[in-house]
């Protein structure tokens, strides 16, 4: 009987290291930017995600299925059609798979440039005297 309760024990904590141990949000778009052989350099790959469960097309267009792998839930994925793992980085900014193809993460394009524009305050009215008011020094010497 208390062989039989370890077991339980045992299984009810790895069930839930699996399901809780991935905590990073991998859904997005990504870029291959090493080892594509699907397809140029750049080109877009997808991962959409929802709980533990992952939706993963490469830059080729190809689907597989995806979860946390058994060995390292918290660091590793397996794609099931493509019979491969795959590290991803704790900021998910990367994702490496066995083959050697690198996905990075795109942010999209970067924002535009701020334009700094310098106001100049207007310049005060000057107070002019008319001419006939004004004397010369020299007014009135021949």
């Amino acid at each position: 009987m208390r062989l039989i309760s370890c077991a339980i024990a045992a299984a009810a904590v790895f069930a839930a290291s699996t399901a809780s141990a991935q905590t990073v949000n991998l859904t997005g778009m990504y870029r291959c930017i090493e080892g594509c052989r699907a397809a140029p350099v750049g080109s877009p790959a997808f991962v959409t995600q929802n709980g533990p469960d992952l939706n993963l097309v490469n830059e080729a267009g190809q689907a597989s299925r995806a979860w946390p792998d058994v060995t390292a839930p918290a660091t590793r994925i397996w794609a099931d059609a493509w019979d491969e793992g795959a590290v991803y980085s704790p900021d998910a900014m990367i994702i490496q798979f066995d083959n050697g193809t690198v996905w990075q993460r795109d942010l999209g394009p970067p924002p535009p440039p701020v334009r700094i524009v310098h106001v100049s305050k207007a310049p005060t009215p000057r107070v002019r005297k008319h001419q006939s008011a004004v004397t010369h020094p020299r007014a009135g010497k021949a």
